[in-house]
């Protein structure tokens, strides 16, 4: 997108990366929407088909933006550089409104896709809870597969064919998903909203100001008020001493009445020692998530300026004059993780679990681990191919002038599929890693909201990717060394860019450590609480 901006829309490439970060972390914040009305009111099914039109509507109105040249500035080629005409305020009104729908599309089906598959798995069976892990790599394998092929023949279309032609094939093949989702519809495991969960959070830290001048009985596992529903999906969790401010919400007053079928009377003043445990689950993924916004930044980052960086590489094939569209080889990042998925599904967790006895090989926390100090290699693997690039640039015969007016390097693009391939491995320890994560630890009734809780990292990424872009590109640009971030790579310092990077990836790190440390992983690490209703199962499933 930051391409079809900068050469159909003449933004220049900071304001087109800003608006591409901006777009990105509203549509990644977006699920936690999504996510709400779904448990709330309309439940996975409905609105996974509401999104996925609205997400058709938006496709549809980028392509009429790229098809029809009263929306789109005039084209702007080499000779014109300093003279570029902008967009209108209506022409980017339209391209925004385009984005809009997009964003609607994304808070509905980006929290909701993998649930909804992992409902048509049964967990009480030992198949259905394997099913459950795999599916996760799977889905991440097929979603990345379908990316390769966006990044390969359609970016191919888009650069050397044409870009409203580019655009139709995605549109049209998101008519045929959507028509393909709801013919299915009868086959399909589809279950209830149960009303917010996130009613029940708040609760408990309504309950919890109210009470907070009592003290706590010493032994709160056996005094505390313990009420479960017996129709509830959330399994059944032992007490544990984190968080303890949050367990006077379930101190019994003599002001706290309780029903016949021992639920209380007002759910503001009192609430049960397994609500609060749910809420205690939540408080202790937070800190893992906070963690989650800076590793994911270098993914942002390396798929955003790989594509400038390979602007302005050599990106011939052999001798010939076939041309490799720089957007393409964000596919590199693409095949490591396909490649990847398979090998560490199949063959590495049999073999790990083997000598772990886990039933993932490693533990959750442990893959996400492996997926930071990833990330921190991509970044300084990024840092060292840009340095060559631009020493290429600046001390050899180059190949020519961009579109910008920055010379292109005689450097291979190729160089740059190392660290594209390094993030590839990154996402496939590190982001699905952390989608797994949130779904085994986020109580049972709040999985759509897990399913939301990676893209609000994923915003998070984006913002801050978006901030620091324009604060390093105004502070720089005043400073000895020059604009890190300017139009031409090659009179900035994108390498100093990825070192910043390297250090902030390394504290980051550090910080992970210590949270996972800390952390303790849901139904662990506690005192079992004795259940008035002990008839409450773990998992259960209603059926539209």
């Amino acid at each position: 997108m930051v391409v079809y901006l900068t050469t159909v829309f003449n933004m220049k490439s900071v304001s087109a990366t800003t608006l591409v970060a901006v777009f990105s972390g509203t549509a990644n914040i977006a699920p936690l929407i999504g996510a709400f009305l779904s448990d709330a009111y309309f439940g996975r099914f409905k609105t996974l088909g509401f999104a996925s039109i609205s997400s058709l509507m938006g496709m549809f109105v980028i392509t009429l933006t790229a098809a029809i040249s009263k929306l789109h500035p005039p084209h702007c080629g080499p000779e014109d550089i300093g003279h570029c005409i902008g967009p209108t305020i209506w022409q980017l009104a339209f391209l925004l409104c385009g984005f809009v729908f997009l964003i609607v599309g994304a808070g509905g089906i980006r929290p909701c896709n993998l649930p909804f598959g992992a409902d048509q798995f049964n967990p009480n069976t030992e198949a259905g809870k394997r099913g459950i892990n795999s599916f996760f790599n799977w889905y991440f394998f097929t979603f990345t597969f379908a990316m390769m092929v966006a990044v390969t023949l359609i970016v191919y279309v888009q650069s050397n064919i044409n870009w409203a032609i580019g655009f139709a094939i995605p549109t049209f093949l998101m008519f045929l998903a959507v028509a393909l989702f709801f013919m299915g519809s009868r086959i399909y495991v589809k279950v209830k909203p149960e009303g917010s969960p996130l009613t029940g959070v708040v609760q408990v830290f309504v309950a919890a100001n109210k009470k907070r001048r009592l003290k706590l009985p010493e032994s709160p596992h056996l005094s505390l008020f313990n009420y479960h529903p017996t129709d509830s999906i959330n399994a059944n969790l032992p007490y544990t001493d984190q968080f303890r401010f949050l367990d006077k919400a379930a101190i019994i007053t003599p002001e706290d009445g309780v029903n016949p079928d021992g639920s209380a009377v007002d759910p503001w003043r009192l609430c049960g020692m397994q609500q609060v445990e749910e809420v205690k689950c939540i408080m202790r993924i937070l800190p893992i998530w906070v963690s989650g916004i800076v590793y994911y930044t270098t993914i942002v980052h390396t798929h955003t300026y790989a594509v400038l960086q390979a602007l302005q590489s050599d990106r011939h094939l052999g001798g010939n004059n076939f041309e490799v569209p720089a957007a393409s080889y964000i596919v590199f990042s693409m095949i490591g993780l396909t490649i990847w998925i398979p090998i560490y599904d199949r063959l590495i967790v049999p073999t790990l679990r083997k000598f772990t006895g886990k039933e993932g090989g490693i533990s959750l926390l442990e893959r996400v681990a492996i997926g930071f100090v990833l990330s921190v290699t991509t970044m300084l693997v990024s840092a060292i191919v840009e340095t060559q690039r631009r020493n290429y640039a600046l001390t050899r015969p180059t190949l020519g002038i961009t579109s910008k007016g920055g010379a292109i390097s005689s450097l291979p693009g190729l160089w740059l599929a190392p660290q594209l391939i390094l993030a590839g491995l990154t996402e496939a320890f590190g982001s699905i890693g952390q989608v797994e994560f949130y779904y085994k630890q986020f109580p049972e009734n709040m999985r759509t909201i897990a399913g939301s809780f990676f893209y609000c990292t994923m915003a998070g990424a984006n913002y801050l990717c978006g901030f620091l872009v324009s604060l390093i590109h105004r502070v720089t640009a005043k400073s000895p060394t020059g604009n890190w971030l300017p139009e031409d790579l090659n009179k900035g310092r994108l390498d100093y860019f990825y070192y910043l990077f390297v250090a902030l990836g390394i504290l980051n790190f550090a910080y992970f450590l210590v949270c996972a440390r800390w952390y303790r992983y849901k139904g662990t690490g506690g005192v079992a609480i004795e259940l008035a209703n002990e008839s409450t199962p773990t998992e259960k499933q209603h059926i539209v």
